[in-house]
């Protein structure tokens, strides 16, 4: 391995590297049989491309020639985009957590030639620092560990293995699995409300994600109890997350989380995945409160993604970087001599409202941000505001822009397409939808292998790397989520035939739920079978709520059966650690407790139209929509079989478990009685 290969690839992270003196390799067999040729340890380093660590890590030691050299002359060196291989990502880090390590990017892990890891960490400085050993004595001592001292290497290259196999079959919880019920997703919900910071909302202090499952699930528990702490928690979230340094209140959209307590200084990348959870969220709580933040939020945020996030051909890119011009969150923050430059007189209102001043808010610069003034002030004043917005985004678009990472990834469209769907249902934004639309077409039209299966990435006209769980996971649900924006059944039978593809190459035959990664992925030392979420939801908890969806919209009761296969594979690990199980839980309750609304009308009936408008305007999180046109009936077994038109004009009938209400014809009867649902 004489050479760095990355300027082969196309992924944009592993292009970053391409002139690093470091002979990087890309994952694959030709650098794994090189390890074993020259009985070589592996480096393995895995990061992404908005990822401000990894930059720091990349300057400091592998663009440092002696630094380099060593690494050549130790290892075979091998660079992973964490966002093109989540598969080898998931064991990669579960196995440091083995080792009582807190994960993260960078990785950086130690393998021997067969690719099984004994030893790792993350980021290293150049030199000791901060109570971590420098890179060049890490290399040295793994490097002579490796070779002089056999026996540990392969004792801690059997327990990792061994820890690894026990990730292929979920673990049930001592004395059993807790009873899945009402009352054990309250008392999940109780104690998850612990944890909310009550002044600046979040998850505990510094640093703070969003979350956003886990405050969907509070939510959830305020729809189902009616106790104010669980809705004041859920808005004291959205409100400072919205209002705080983590958005970006000149060109929209998040940051990935916010390095204090406040939410005031995030690190700066901007993530697919967060803002389409983030879009959601804010959707679903918005169709209840009505605040005029939140539908702000949700627009100026899809404005992004549409400006800056979506190619030619509709597929959203992955993510903006922290960094530009080697400094992290230049392009976002201001001086105040900036600010009054370019807004001259209107300077001072903005200072005020933005927590503009001379000092600055964040190292010497200021971080536009509204925690000052979280409501919404006048019409006119907020009019003058926005006006000054306008202008300081002209200002700023000359700047050296972050790196864009282009790549188009599955999974995290699935996500965006699904929250496209829903907002423009919510919003009466059927932009959205057809945006949502473009979407879906380019992954079913572009990233398809040969064998006609999802490939997990894309870019330059490359569709590359296996598919994962949570590609089809994700795709499905908005696959669902378009078939009820539209009315088009091809969405649903696309759902279907990925489905088939998950039972036939993931499902775990020995119990329920499906694996991370297809039985024919030849490069994986361990395939993870989970319900926890990551960065992104869980696909096991996401696909309780698909199958339980395609149970209920054609009657095939073997949908459901997978349903509870999973639930009853992960209810073990409910009375373990449920933190990382909210995508799960709030799926399971959809499986336990849907609201279907059966809509009986021909599709552009303008009744029809107004009985559904009715239907978006209640948050419902059980919700699933039925659309069923006239002559046409659902199965013999659905409690709505038989349900029909009234008088030839379009009725709706709300449906929980084997009940049904009786015909509504009126659209405000109608949200009357989902209104008064729980």
């Amino acid at each position: 391995m004489d050479r760095n290969r990355l300027g082969e690839e196309t992924s944009p992270y592993l292009l970053q590297h391409k002139d690093n003196p470091v002979h990087w390799q890309p994952w694959g067999s030709q650098a794994l049989a090189a390890a074993k040729t020259e009985d070589k340890p592996i480096l393995l380093s895995v990061g992404y491309a908005a990822c401000h660590w990894c930059h720091v890590m990349a300057h400091e030691s592998f663009e440092n020639p002696e630094i380099a050299e060593l690494m050549n002359e130790r290892f075979v060196n091998i660079k992973v985009d964490r966002e093109e291989r989540p598969d080898l990502d998931a064991i990669y880090q579960n196995a440091l957590a083995l080792m009582g390590e807190q994960g993260g990017w960078p990785l950086t892990m130690f393998l021997t030639p067969a690719g099984e890891p004994f030893w790792g960490g993350t980021y290293f400085p150049p030199e000791s620092r901060w109570g971590r050993p420098g890179f060049p004595q890490v290399l040295t001592a793994i490097g002579n560990a490796y070779h002089a001292d056999k026996d540990t290497v392969a004792k801690n290259v059997a327990a990792l293995r061994q820890g690894l196999r026990r990730l292929e079959q979920p673990q049930s919880g001592e004395g059993g699995a807790p009873e899945i019920s009402t009352g054990l997703f309250d008392r999940v919900a109780e104690r998850l409300l612990r944890e909310v910071d009550p002044l600046n909302g979040g998850i505990g202090t510094a640093p703070k994600f969003p979350q956003c499952g886990i405050f969907e699930l509070l939510w959830r528990a305020w729809k189902r109890t009616r106790q104010e702490p669980y809705r004041d928690a859920v808005l004291r979230t959205l409100t400072t997350i919205s209002q705080g340094g983590i958005y970006d209140h000149l060109g929209g959209g998040y940051a990935r989380y916010a390095t204090d307590a406040r939410w005031l200084a995030p690190h700066f990348e901007k993530m697919l995945y967060d803002n389409a959870e983030l879009v959601s969220l804010l959707t679903l709580v918005w169709q209840e409160t009505r605040d005029p933040l939140y539908a702000q939020r949700v627009e100026e945020t899809i404005g992004w993604l549409e400006r800056e996030m979506t190619g030619a051909d509709g597929g959203f890119f992955s993510s903006l970087d922290a960094d530009s011009e080697h400094e992290e969150g230049k392009f976002y923050v201001w001086s105040e001599a900036e600010i009054n430059q370019a807004l001259g007189k209107r300077s001072a209102l903005f200072k005020q409202f933005y927590d503009v001043t001379a000092q600055g808010n964040w190292e010497g610069h200021n971080i536009l941000n509204r925690l000052h003034h979280p409501a919404l002030a006048d019409a006119d004043t907020e009019a003058e505001l926005a006006h000054c917005r306008e202008l300081l985004f002209a200002a700023r678009s000359p700047r050296v822009r972050p790196g864009l990472d282009d790549k188009i990834l599955a999974d995290w469209n699935g996500l965006m397409i699904a929250a496209l769907a829903e907002a423009g249902l919510v919003f009466e934004r059927p932009d959205w939808i057809v945006l949502a639309e473009r979407a879906f077409r380019f992954i079913r039209t572009q990233m398809l292998g040969a064998d006609g299966r999802l490939r997990h990435s894309w870019r330059e006209g490359q569709a590359r790397n296996p598919a994962t769980v949570d590609d089809y996971a994700n795709l499905c649900r908005a696959a669902l989520a378009l078939q009820e924006a539209t009315f088009n059944a091809a969405y649903l039978a696309q759902a279907r035939d990925w489905v088939t593809v998950l039972d036939r190459h993931y499902w775990g035959n020995a119990g329920g739920g499906y694996f991370f990664a297809a039985d024919d992925t030849k490069d994986l030392i361990a395939r993870a079978m989970t319900a926890a979420d990551a960065a992104v939801p869980a696909g096991n908890g996401t696909l309780v709520g698909v199958l339980t969806r395609l149970a209920l919209l054609t009657g095939d009761d073997g949908y459901r059966q997978r349903a509870d296969a999973i639930i009853a594979t992960f209810a073990g690990e409910l009375g373990r650690n449920f933190f990382p199980l909210a995508t799960l839980i709030n799926n399971t309750e959809l499986a336990m407790k849907p609201v279907q609304i059966v809509v009986v009308g021909k599709a552009d009936d303008t009744a029809v139209a107004e009985l559904c408008r009715a239907i978006y305007r209640v948050s419902l999180p059980n919700r699933i929509v039925v659309a069923v046109r006239p002559g046409d009936d659902l199965p013999a077994d659905h409690p709505a079989h038989g349900k029909g038109l009234i008088a030839g004009r379009a009725a709706a009938y709300v449906c929980e478990g084997p009940v049904c209400s009786l015909p509504i014809i009126e659209p405000q009867a109608l949200l009357d009685s989902l209104a008064a649902l729980r």
